[in-house]
């Protein structure tokens, strides 16, 4: 086994603390890092993307020796293990790893990409993992977890801007048949919209679940969705800014600004 990358290293991810996916990079970071802090949601909180509790106290609860849970976002975990918990702040946050891939405009809303850039702009370094499925009772979780001890290696030696977070997916393949890591763009992913299915509980009172609907799109031969789809492993590096440049001058040309 090849020797620790690093000293100390943070594992976060939306799942909650319970996850199987959370388990599993546990065991990718105990082969990277001497510690391993987990500071992880006490409850799912997919869909969260960054948010950040403002508006009610945090309780954190001991799991273990360096494990906790806290009763916030994904966000709020990683705030509070560098700004109370951890003695020394992490070398790196991993964040995930996430039941289903985190591809194209739903990276926006992922609560494993929110730790990630949560981690960001407190100035770590920052990766969230996440692991493709077709069948919600069968996820690979030994192809993410076989593969990203040496895509993460991989990452570190090349290093990456300080003004950027990585979101990689591993394919829905065995570990041996995915292909090498390629850099992608976001793209499109496969998130179509949001639909509202109304019920009536048994007090004749009504309710409403909300649910992502997904179809394919027409993504670029790079995004990473495609490089998924084929069986590729993919890395994109995401950031804040989110100006739409083109759209920006197009509007300015308008008002005539």
């Amino acid at each position: 086994m090849a020797p620790p990358l690093l000293e100390r290293i943070l594992i976060s991810n939306d799942d909650g603390i319970d996850a199987p996916g959370l388990a599993a990079l546990e065991t990718v970071a105990a082969q990277l890092a001497e510690q391993v802090w987990v500071v992880a949601p006490d409850h799912d909180q997919s869909g969260v993307s960054h948010a950040i509790s403002l508006h009610s106290p945090l309780r954190v609860t001991q799991r273990g020796e360096q494990r906790y849970s806290v009763s916030g976002t994904p966000a709020d975990c990683v705030a509070m293990a560098v700004g109370e918990l951890m003695p020394e702040p992490p070398q790196l946050v991993l964040s995930g790893i996430n039941k289903g891939a985190n591809l194209g405009v739903e990276t926006v809303f992922s609560g494993t990409v929110g730790a990630a850039m949560a981690a960001l702009l407190l100035g770590l370094p920052a990766i969230a993992l996440s692991q493709a499925f077709s069948r919600r009772d069968a996820v690979r979780w030994e192809t993410a977890r076989t593969l990203a001890p040496g895509v993460i290696r991989q990452l570190w030696a090349a290093g990456w801007s300080k003004d950027v977070c990585l979101n990689v997916n591993f394919p829905d393949v065995a570990a041996h048949e995915a292909k090498p890591l390629q850099v992608t763009r976001q793209g499109l992913g496969r998130m179509h919209g949001l639909e509202v299915t109304a019920r009536t509980d048994l007090r004749e009172q009504a309710y409403y679940w909300l649910s992502i609907s997904r179809q394919l799109h027409d993504d670029t031969p790079d995004s990473e969705s495609a490089v998924i789809a084929g069986g590729g492993i993919a890395v994109t590096p995401l950031q804040f800014e989110r100006t739409g440049h083109g759209a920006r001058e197009a509007l300015a040309a308008r008002l005539g600004l």
